[in-house]
């Protein structure tokens, strides 16, 4: 595979979706608030995308081999319809986030999409116990419209980036016609954390917005499954990050000699 591919299972007919997404970062509050949507709404899986540039291994899962992948699940709403994006992974390459989002955007904007949330962890460095939910838009009348959710808007002065596919998909979705918004749920950002409590300040505004009723009092049962999934792929990622700095550095040091 020498590109990023979407691999299509159904082409569900969707009325206005909008793309939620939630891959693992900083106390993973986007993967476990998306996949626990996924989970309680019963979505349906319809879309796998696998890329060169997900880290090169496979994880035995169930006894099963488990590649990297983003995963597509879509939901019929009452109003509009919902397409959410999980994903055991992000990449590890500044030019596969590009790629990775253009395929995803180009992707979702067969089905009508026209708007994408993103959803990611804001780190404090401390344990907060009642987390505050953060939020930036591409334009200013959706910033406007959902300040009566609780959500601080008052980003600048506080997060300067948004790095990774949080930040790439609502930031880039303006380009191909859409408009995007990211929410950040306080965490403290330590390592191989999940933090629960963001991901459902996160939902309990989400929610609003997107006009559904999920109940979230699983949500921590949930978190346990989870959280050890992606631990395994975070050592995995860890390892295999160690390695390509190895090869690099032996690269490097190949370049000098004699």
């Amino acid at each position: 595979m020498r590109e990023t591919k979407i691999f299509v299972k159904e082409r569900p007919k969707l009325r206005d979706p909008v793309l939620v997404v939630g891959v693992p970062g900083k106390g993973n509050v986007g993967r476990v608030a998306v996949g626990y949507l996924v989970h309680k709404l019963n979505a349906k899986l319809f879309a796998e995308l696998y890329s060169p540039f997900f880290f090169h291994f496979v994880m035995i899962h169930d006894n099963l081999l488990h590649v990297p992948r983003n995963e597509f699940y879509y939901h019929k709403g009452k109003k509009r319809d919902f397409i959410f994006l999980i994903g055991d992974c992000q990449t590890y390459d500044p030019k596969g986030h590009y790629e990775i989002s253009g395929k995803i955007l180009n992707f979702v904007s067969e089905f009508g999409c026209k708007e994408v949330i993103t959803i990611a962890g804001f780190e404090t460095g401390r344990i907060v116990e009642k987390p505050s939910v953060l939020g930036t838009a591409t334009h200013p009348e959706l910033v406007e419209k959902l300040k009566k959710y609780d959500i601080d808007f008052n980003t600048s002065k506080q997060v300067g980036t948004i790095v990774g596919t949080a930040g790439m998909l609502a930031g880039l979705s303006k380009l191909y016609g859409m408009k995007g918004m990211c929410l950040l749920g306080e965490t403290s950002g330590f390592p191989i954390v999940t933090d629960p409590n963001a991901a459902e300040a996160v939902l309990e505004r989400l929610q609003k917005i997107l006009g559904l009723k999920v109940d979230l009092t699983q949500l921590k049962e949930k978190v346990k499954e989870m959280h050890e999934f992606i631990k395994k792929i975070e050592v995995l990622q860890e390892e295999a990050m160690r390695q390509l700095k190895a090869k690099y550095k032996k690269s490097e040091e190949l370049k000098y000699i004699g």
